[in-house]
């Protein structure tokens, strides 16, 4: 077991688009599983290679018992969209309602390299559809409403753990996505 420290929002790895995985070896197996044993020790219901430091195109999930793993994720998504609140071992104890489309179909392949696809709705969709934006460096805070944003960044910035990626120099950036959250493609 290799459990990894997680990231917490300040870290600009959180917001750098990641690279896509261009080769299957041991190495990203071993990334994988370090995802699913930290994932599963926080415990949480994602989590994506940024979030341990690793720039790949690499995510994990534990959602109704499910544990799953994709690489190079592309998405589908349905025009119908859910509200609901929303987490991220990276913003440690702290949840805010966030728009995501209802259904989501993902194509990757696994980390051997062989073609994958996810279907999912409700909640293992805002998981893929979460754990995919952190592989394009945007967070879920960066999805809410902008009223909604402001009041979570005052959260935020009360918490106990952002000074520590502050006072380690890593002001936090907050960026708009640039993508739709009406039911378009990522």
């Amino acid at each position: 077991m290799s459990i990894q420290p997680i990231r917490l929002f300040g870290d600009p790895v959180l917001t750098t688009p990641a690279a896509p995985v261009t080769v299957f070896d041991r190495e990203l197996r071993k990334l994988v599983k370090d995802l699913i044993d930290t994932m599963e020790d926080a415990p949480g219901a994602g989590l994506a290679a940024p979030q341990i430091g690793v720039p790949l195109r690499v995510f994990v999930w534990h959602v109704d018992d499910e544990i799953g793993h994709l690489v190079n994720p592309e998405l589908s998504l349905s025009e119908e969209m859910q509200d609901g609140e929303e987490g991220c071992l990276s913003f440690p104890d702290l949840r805010y309602d966030t728009p995501r489309a209802l259904r989501v179909v993902a194509r990757g392949t696994n980390m051997h390299g062989e073609p994958l696809v996810v279907e999912g709705s409700e909640y293992l969709a805002r998981a893929i559809q979460h754990e995919t934006d952190h592989l394009d460096g945007i967070l879920f805070i960066d999805r809410m409403p902008s009223d909604s944003r402001k009041l979570a960044m005052k959260e935020i910035r009360e918490s106990e753990w952002f000074g520590s990626a502050v006072a380690h120099g890593r002001e936090p950036v907050i960026k708009v996505s640039p993508h739709t959250t009406r039911g378009l493609g990522i």
